[in-house]
């Protein structure tokens, strides 16, 4: 009998201790920026084979643009960025669901997403391409009529192929796209010919194909998409939240740090 109380206080004693250590991660409808500042910390959800915003290293170290971006913003704030990578399919509910605090990677501003986040100011340009080998003969969109079109599950570039058929949709064969969590393996398909081109954005073909020894077999094509801007997603409560880190890109733009940053991962000056 003793054993058997000792287990039930052992067990109800690790509950209250697990129900304690969640309350600083309860669901909240409030502004979470006096947590944040109180915790001295915030958790940016990411996809980690996004190069060159937010990625993993050889080392399994999470680096990249974004990354660096983040902890010079929340440095003026004394306050420690941990990167969660997530689905980046699920990115809406992880943020509503408060297991992440912010979007951070290369996330593209659209209207369909204002409707579920709030944005912070814009900070980069960006655009949506195909990179294809040049053996495929890929010169506009419209040469991906009858060809196998491969894209990011979640991405902005998806989205855009969805809701402008006319643009992109109506040429590939099946007029749909082959899906892939992250652009690592689908870079492999175009490679190995399963896919003819890649609907990507621009920043990651840019960076990518600079690392590639055969740089000159492949080609980046633009298309009629309209171009995007990358902000930070945030929840719709958050706008205290929202203004320190608008007030931190001010700053950081201002001091020439932000130049900095872009210039270590693009070699010039990419921000807006």
């Amino acid at each position: 009998m003793k054993k058997k109380n000792y287990l039930i206080l052992t067990f109800t004693t690790l509950f209250i201790f697990l129900s304690i250590a969640g309350c600083g991660r309860k669901k909240s409808d409030t502004d979470q920026w006096s947590r944040i500042a109180s915790e001295k910390r915030v958790i940016v959800g990411l996809d980690d084979s996004f190069v060159p915003m937010g990625f993993q290293n050889k080392a399994g170290e999470i680096i990249g643009f974004d990354v660096d971006l983040a902890r010079a913003v929340f440095s003026l704030y004394d306050i420690q960025v941990d990167f969660q990578p997530i689905d980046w399919s699920m990115k809406e509910n992880e943020l509503q669901n408060q297991t992440i605090d912010l979007i951070w990677n290369g996330y593209s501003k659209s209207s369909e997403r204002e409707e579920k986040v709030l944005f912070s100011d814009e900070y980069m340009k960006n655009e949506q391409v195909i990179v294809s080998l040049k053996k495929n003969k890929i010169s506009n969109f419209a040469d991906m009529n009858g060809k196998i079109l491969g894209a990011q599950n979640g991405s902005s570039g998806y989205t855009s192929f969805e809701e402008q058929p006319e643009i992109l949709k109506n040429h590939v064969k099946d007029q749909k796209a082959i899906l892939y969590d992250g652009f690592n393996e689908a870079f492999m398909d175009l490679k190995s010919g399963r896919i003819d081109g890649l609907l990507i954005d621009r920043v990651y073909a840019n960076y990518y194909l600079s690392h590639e020894d055969n740089l000159a077999d492949y080609s980046i094509v633009s298309g009629d998409f309209e171009s995007e801007a990358f902000a930070v997603g945030l929840r719709k409560t958050d706008a205290e939240l929202a203004e320190k880190i608008n007030s931190a890109f001010k700053q950081l733009k201002k001091s020439g740090k932000l130049a900095e940053i872009s210039k270590k991962w693009f070699g010039e000056d990419v921000t807006k």
